[in-house]
């Protein structure tokens, strides 16, 4: 029986090669599949969501694909709802739902389209589309839905009523109809936005400032009129 030949030097790199390949694939086999089959996903035209994470029960998924339907027919607004568990690659948001949009329509047919994602690992999300899509919704309604309602309710794991709740919204603010406010029996959200950071930092600065000047100054005084006695 002949023993096997010695691999040359470019069998074993290329065994390596393959070795390492097949490691990373079934470490991130998952995220991989999760971000790039999204990305080469044809548009949706059947319905209005695609559940990546797997967070939507069958009921909100028939409410999904009733009310926006009725949304397109009655507006011209298409909205799709995206939920994934998480992101790796392009980690924000907004830029891979503005990614999705890219390949999904030509930028002539954007404008009327928007996205909700909803990112359960890291209790985050986004709301984006076309100019008239954004000029509509409006940065106060936005800022809203991003900032306090979707990490609120999907730090409960929420994630129905984290769809479900910011949809009516955005369907109300569309249909031109009053607005709904998120309902007040969660709790708020816990970190701050920069804007409160920086307003907190300056209160904080001014206060230190006068109480060093007042622990230069008072003693001072004393001095002063201690010896203004003698």
């Amino acid at each position: 029986m002949q023993e096997p030949k010695s691999m040359s030097l470019g069998q074993r790199v290329l065994a390596l090669g393959t070795a390492a390949l097949m490691t990373v694939g079934s470490m991130s086999g998952a995220a991989v599949a999760s971000e790039f089959d999204l990305l080469a996903e044809p548009a949706p035209t059947t319905s209005y969501y695609l559940d990546d994470a797997s967070v939507l029960s069958i009921s909100t998924k028939g409410d999904l694909n009733k009310k926006l339907k009725e949304l397109e027919e009655s507006t011209g607004y298409r909205v799709e709802v995206i939920t994934v568990r998480k992101l790796e690659y392009e980690t924000d948001a907004f830029a891979f739902s503005d990614k999705l949009l890219a390949n999904w329509y030509p930028k002539a047919e954007r404008d009327n389209k928007g996205v909700l994602m909803v990112v359960t690992a890291a209790k985050e999300g986004a709301l984006t589309g076309g100019a008239a899509f954004m000029d509509a919704i409006g940065d106060e309604l936005l800022d809203s839905i991003v900032g306090d309602q979707i990490p609120i309710y999907t730090e409960q794991e929420k994630y129905n009523l984290t769809v479900e709740s910011s949809l009516e919204r955005v369907i109300a603010k569309l249909e031109g109809k009053t607005v709904p406010v998120r309902a007040d029996d969660t709790k708020r959200r816990t970190y701050r936005t920069k804007e409160e950071t920086d307003k907190s930092k300056n209160i904080t600065a001014t206060v230190v400032a006068s109480l060093l000047l007042i622990a230069v100054v008072v003693p001072m005084l004393q001095y002063y009129g201690y010896v203004a006695k003698d």
